[in-house]
């Protein structure tokens, strides 16, 4: 029983986490990039936006950065906030970069290419 209610435990507080906002004041590019909507250059130019121009005032503020608008505000406002610690997870997390290639690919048969006969192996004689 204390281990179910231990378990238990450990999963609301990963639950609690992955839904936290991220903090715009404080997020790095890859934390802004885990928001769904904010690509590379969008996040970027957030962090840009504010080196130049300090700290948001409110999340409202966040139009003033190129490239984000009302429809892309409302999409974000329960994601994100202007304080607090932000924990977001890098975007390698939350998003794949890229599909991996696969090392090697499987070698195809070549045509007029005799097929093994699927035989069971010959018992030896002890």
């Amino acid at each position: 029983m204390k281990k179910l209610l231990a378990l238990f435990a450990a999963l609301m507080l990963i639950c609690g986490t992955a839904f936290a906002a991220v903090n715009i004041n404080t997020a790095n590019q890859q934390e802004l990039e885990a928001l769904n909507g904010i690509g590379p250059v969008k996040a970027k130019a957030i962090v840009e936006y504010r080196a130049k121009n300090g700290p948001f005032k409110s999340v409202d503020d966040l139009k003033s950065v190129s490239g984000i608008g009302d429809k892309t505000l409302e999409k974000l406002r329960s994601e994100i906030s202007v304080s607090g610690a932000s924990s977001a997870a890098p975007k390698a997390a939350a998003k794949p970069a890229a599909a991996a290639k696969p090392a090697a690919t499987a070698a195809k048969p070549v045509a007029g290419a005799k097929k093994e006969a699927s035989k069971p192996a010959a018992k030896k004689k002890l």
